[in-house]
Parts: C-alpha cells; structure tokens; sequence
C-alpha cells in the first residue's frame, strides 16, 4: 500500500461538524477498501488565495492515508460528485509524518505569541515599531534636484 495527504476544501457555509462528518465518511471509504487513516487535522475557516464558486472563504482538512490506489480513486470520484467539496488534492508521499502539520505548529505558534505579547503584536505598527510610514529618507534631495538623470517630462492627461 501506499501513503498519501489529502487535503480537502469545503464550503465555508457548512458548520464544523458537517466537516467532521465528511472526514469520517473519508475514513470509512478508505478502511472499507483496506486502507488505513492514520492522522486528521482540522485547519479551520481560512481565506483562499481567489474566490472559488463565489466564496472566498473555506473549510480545510488534512488526512493522513494508507491504502491501495483504488482506495484514493473512489475517494476523489465521490468528492468530484459533493457539492460540499470546493477542492480536493491527493499527494502521493514516501513516509507519513506524525508531528503537527505546518500549518497547526504555526497556529500554535501564533497562539502563544498573542497570549504571552498581549495587544498590539503584528505587521504594519508605527514608526516606533519598525513600520514603513514616514520613514526617514536621509540626505536624499527632493527627486526633481537630482543631477543624475534629466527631469520627466509632464504626462498628458
């Protein structure tokens, strides 16, 4: 047998326990095909990088299998046919790792970030935080005085 991660991307109006359901229903299609599911992570409700059937938000989960290759086939037929299913990827892999993904460490990660930091943690902040707004150009002349290069031209509007 073989071992793969499948990720799946569900409609973000579903509720987690209808995530879950679908999860469970993949764990019963791959056991009953003497497979084995051997690690679930949900991920949450995260943005997508562009809008799919009109949501731009979903439900992600990933799946640790190991099973024959008829297995990953009736799964991916089933998925192609659930409307709840906005996505779905299978990768083939040579060992599965039983560690947090990525994605939960650096949930995790975040986690504790915000407890141990308090308010005001994140990208951007002012001057004093190491933000881009008004930054200091140093002995910068204005870009019209600069003698390196012939002024523009004005633009035609």
């Amino acid at each position: 047998m073989a071992f793969y991660e499948h990720v799946v991307v569900t409609r973000p109006d579903i509720s987690p326990q209808q995530v879950d359901a679908l999860v469970e229903d993949i764990t019963k299609i791959v056991t009953e095909r003497k497979g084995k599911v051997s690690k679930t992570e949900y991920w949450g409700l995260r943005n997508l990088a562009y809008p799919i059937k009109k949501s731009r938000k979903a439900h992600y989960s990933l799946i640790n299998i190991d099973a024959p290759g008829d297995a990953i086939h009736e799964l991916e037929r089933r998925h192609r046919i659930n409307e709840d299913v906005l996505r779905f990827l299978t990768v083939k892999v040579e060992k599965l790792s039983e560690e947090p993904s990525p994605v939960i460490a650096r949930k995790d990660r975040d986690d504790r970030g915000k407890r141990d930091e308090g308010f005001g943690g994140g990208f951007g902040g002012g001057r004093d935080r190491g933000g881009f707004g008004d930054r200091d150009r140093g002995d910068r002349p204005p870009r019209e005085d600069r003698g390196d290069r012939p002024p523009r031209p004005p633009r035609d509007r």
